[in-house]
């Protein structure tokens, strides 16, 4: 099984981020758009793992807390585009605390520094090789207030993420 640990968004920031990726698009940015019920923040990507369970029991063991975020810029990494967030040391520590539980329980995940962002789109490309990004950015608090252990797999219009528990703080 493919698993993520993840923030996920409620229906107000989701709505507000395909306002953004529609932006993006008539700013000349064409690709593969996250779709709605895809868009979240990864906290720990942990790939191939066959119990769910042990991931679940680590997280009901962390201390988590709610955070607000806020957006800091959009940014081309990649093949992707991203809107980045700012850094927010409450969401670092309890990604530090979650990792080191992980790992403590010897569950495998990626141990690339923790990024916050969100992606937007995939592959990417610049229509007429010119892309202005919107001039503002919009400001508005993303709210993280539950944590999800996803599973993703592939389907016939991509990826599809299924949220297999979750923690609310």
């Amino acid at each position: 099984m493919r698993l993520f640990i993840a923030a996920n968004f409620d229906e107000n920031i989701i709505d507000r981020l395909v306002e953004l990726q529609a932006d993006l698009k008539e700013c000349g940015l064409e690709g593969n758009f996250t779709r709605p019920e895809n868009l979240h923040l990864t906290l720990a990507f942990i790939g191939e793992y066959g119990n769910p369970d042990d991931v679940l029991d680590v997280l009901e063991d962390v201390a988590f807390r709610p955070v607000q975020l806020h957006a800091e810029g959009l940014q081309h990494y990649r093949e992707m585009y991203l809107l980045k967030m700012g850094n927010h040391p409450g969401l670092e520590s309890c990604v530090r605390r979650m990792r080191r539980a992980l790992s403590e329980q010897g569950i495998p995940f990626d141990r690339k520094k923790f990024s916050p962002h969100i992606t937007l789109a995939r592959k990417v490309s610049f229509r007429k090789g010119r892309f202005e990004p919107p001039e503002c950015l919009p400001e508005f608090p993303i709210p993280v207030e539950r944590v999800s252990l996803m599973h993703s797999e592939r389907g016939k219009r991509g990826m599809v993420y299924t949220e297999l528990g979750c923690l609310n703080f």
